[in-house]
């Protein structure tokens, strides 16, 4: 599949991939992106906490801040995901590497402005992050709305790029008594910490036990 645009292109065709279906995974999987804009004639990058609906990238952060002001002057943005899946253990350590999958996004930011629309995207950014959570959650008030500066970005000019597998050494490198494979790596949650404001009698619900797993 060809890339979206030059700046979006994989050097390494054979780790690229340009389809919807795998870049949409990554970003999904992906719990923090970093945002890079421009702040006053200087490049920033910023990480946070990322969504998506369809075909949209969602960001969001306070109306006061950095990001949000500078977008104002300028839109362009680059946003960047990574899920670190191990190292990979070569016989040299020129051909060490890590496992991977990740994604880039080039586009211009579109503020969000209508409170219905800021509501859809606050609500996907709970669905990402705690799933089934929405339920047991009071919903926001509009003046939190109004509180809380949402951007989406098109993701039609995206690429993702992966590495996995076993190392790739030098064919005589093959000869040496050298230990080599990978060391898989994931995250793994701890057990949950009940706020000691609780209310007498409020237990965990079912839907944090997947934190346990």
């Amino acid at each position: 599949m060809t890339a979206p645009s030059e700046r979006a292109t994989v050097r390494r065709s054979e780790r690229s991939a340009y389809d919807p279906v795998t870049i949409y995974s990554i970003l999904d999987e992906a719990l923090i992106a970093h945002v890079g804009f421009i702040r006053q004639g200087t490049p920033v990058v910023l990480p946070m906490l990322h969504a998506r609906i369809g075909d949209r990238l969602l960001l969001h952060g306070s109306p006061a801040s950095s990001l949000t002001r500078s977008l104002k002057q300028d839109p362009s943005v680059c946003v960047t995901v990574t899920i670190f899946d191990g190292l990979v253990l070569a016989r040299s350590a020129f051909n060490s590497s890590a496992n991977y999958r990740s994604v880039v996004v080039f586009g211009q930011a579109e503020r969000i402005t209508d409170l219905a629309g800021r509501a859809a995207a606050l609500d996907a950014f709970t669905d990402k992050v705690m799933p089934g959570r929405r339920p047991h959650i009071r919903p926001n008030h509009e003046d939190e709305l109004k509180q809380t500066a949402v951007f989406e970005v098109p993701l039609d000019e995206a690429s993702a790029k992966i590495r996995s597998g076993p190392p790739h050494d030098e064919d005589e490198d093959y000869e040496l008594p050298i230990w080599a494979g990978v060391i898989p790596a994931a995250l793994v949650w701890g057990e949950p910490e009940p706020d000691p404001e609780n209310l007498d009698g409020v237990v965990m619900p079912d839907h944090l036990e997947h934190f346990r797993t």
